[in-house]
């Protein structure tokens, strides 16, 4: 307390009684998978797709992260987090070895294309005469891809200025020259046109089940990611590219998925968004969820089937995992309507179409197992026709329950951290109720809370009953917090009866 030793007027500035919760972000995603180029095993920060492609390139072919991403950003994402796991998914460069004029069963040179992959095959390479120098010492070079020729004279077998590979690949911006393991006497290289080959073929990126699980301690793969507080929700769209390409069997698979699963569960303020496999039909997709998988847990959504997406690289469509379109149509929601509200009945933007046309019985099998449905209705596009967990716990069979309580639960642990080393009477008691009770009734004005007074929504009780002095002496504060979710109006029933008449309409 200060001291007031002369007469006057003084200004103190006291802390409000209240102090206001900020809700924290609800939508932001992170994707785990496979990518043209950018730093492994480390989370990334990308805004907008833009940015995304000059990190880690574009359309891939073999991986369907860079179709998540994009379909994450045009349903809506706003940020996100990107783990690129794997090797580098490299082309080999076409190439081809030139035989000895002197003895055709050792190779003289070897010329590698520039550029590798698909882009190389076809280069023509021709050995002449040189135009001087000695015919035993000198050669000429000729390198020709479709309009663009390269000629290189008097190319010397010798070291030097005029040696072969020194001028080649000084000068060439198609191809480079490596001499062989090959006496100096036999290194002229026999005369003719030779033609490189061996660069379309795409060498499979090694990965496995722990490249996508990761290490919590090393920050790798999945495990990566519990050091960004941010992130609400997780996707791994190319782990079903690796069971396409038959890099991780079906027992793989699962057990990623369920490493993402526990994931969630453990971090408690994130939900994963499972990819059904590939090609399943509404029997095969009920049996894999309930007799192969067996997942259960409130912090798990499964999708199904995948979607048509137009792939810009082949200029056709192709079916990509449908989890980073869902990631962008939470997103979305949250942003319109709100954390509480069903991310169901939502155009799924970017989708061409869906490979199977699921019937009501169909549906009828599917939906109380947690399977969502992508739908394709006449006149209405494709929309995401589901919003349940995979929990057994009829509590939490909805996806905006478990992802409101996550956003109520994250919201109060960041806006409460004033309260650590309070002193423990019940000046604070009163504090927290009232600054808790003033975030949950912004709640319930916007409709996220069920009830038609704030006391039928929601109750916030921190007292002398919660904090018995044995309670305070351990130097702990318990707050009990009681809140009443809005739940998805999710079976829409008109009762229609027929009237004799005379009948009326009464409010």
């Amino acid at each position: 307390m200060p001291n007031y030793l002369s007469p006057g007027v003084y200004v103190e500035e006291r802390e409000a009684l209240t102090r206001p919760i900020e809700g924290v972000g609800t939508a932001v995603a992170a994707f785990i998978g496979l990518a043209e180029r950018g730093p492994f095993n480390e989370p990334v920060l990308v805004t907008n797709w833009s940015q995304f492609t000059a990190t880690f390139g574009g359309f891939v072919e073999d991986s369907y992260l860079a179709h998540s991403v994009y379909g994450y950003f045009a349903n809506g994402g706003g940020i996100c987090y990107v783990v690129r796991v794997g090797q580098d998914n490299t082309k080999p460069a076409a190439s081809v070895q030139l035989p000895s004029g002197a003895d055709s069963s050792v190779f003289a040179y070897t010329i590698t294309a520039r550029e590798p992959g698909a882009a190389g095959d076809g280069i023509t390479v021709e050995v002449k005469d040189a135009t001087e120098g000695s015919p035993q010492d000198t050669f000429a070079l000729v390198v020709r891809r479709g309009a663009t020729e390269e000629s290189f004279d008097n190319l010397s077998t010798k070291p030097g200025e005029r040696s072969a590979p020194t001028v080649v690949n000084a000068g060439s911006e198609l191809a480079q020259l490596e001499e062989g393991r090959v006496a100096a006497a036999k290194r002229r290289p026999a005369l003719g046109t030779y033609t490189l080959s061996g660069g379309a073929t795409t060498t499979p990126a090694r990965i496995d089940t722990d490249d996508y699980v990761g290490d919590a301690d090393r920050r790798t793969g999945l495990g990566g990611f519990q050091a960004v507080d941010e992130v609400t929700m997780i996707c791994v769209p190319d782990l079903m590219a690796a069971y396409e390409r038959q890099i991780i069997d079906l027992d793989g698979l699962k057990a990623v998925q369920q490493a993402l699963v526990d994931h969630c569960s453990l971090m408690h303020d994130r939900m994963a968004i499972l990819d059904a496999p590939p090609e399943l039909g509404a029997q095969e997709i009920k049996e894999w969820r309930v007799e192969k998988a067996g997942y259960d847990s409130a912090f798990a959504a499964l999708y199904w089937p995948w979607i048509e997406v137009f792939d810009p690289p082949t200029g056709q469509t192709i079916l990509v995992p449908p989890s980073g379109h869902v990631a962008g149509i939470w997103s979305r929601n949250d942003d319109t309507r709100g954390v509480h509200k069903a991310p169901a009945n939502e155009v799924v933007r970017g989708a061409l179409g869906v490979p199977t046309q699921v019937t009501r019985g169909e549906h009828d099998l599917l939906n109380p197992e947690g399977i969502n449905v992508i739908r394709s209705f006449p006149g209405r596009g494709i929309r995401i026709w589901g919003a349940r967990t995979l929990a057994s716990d009829q509590s939490w069979k909805y996806v905006n329950v478990r992802r409101l309580f996550n956003y109520v639960e994250e919201s109060i642990l960041e806006g409460t951290e004033w309260v650590v080393f309070e002193p423990n009477d019940a000046d604070l008691w009163q504090r927290i109720r009232r600054t808790v009770t003033a975030f949950l009734l912004i709640l319930w004005r916007d409709g996220a809370l069920y009830g038609r007074t704030p006391e039928q929504a929601f109750y916030v009780k921190c007292d002398e009953e919660t904090n018995p002095p044995e309670t305070v002496e351990a130097g702990q504060v318990i707050v009990e917090i009681g809140i009443a979710p809005v739940r998805p109006a999710e079976f829409v029933v008109f009762r229609i009866s027929q009237l004799a008449g005379g009948g009326q309409i009464a409010d």
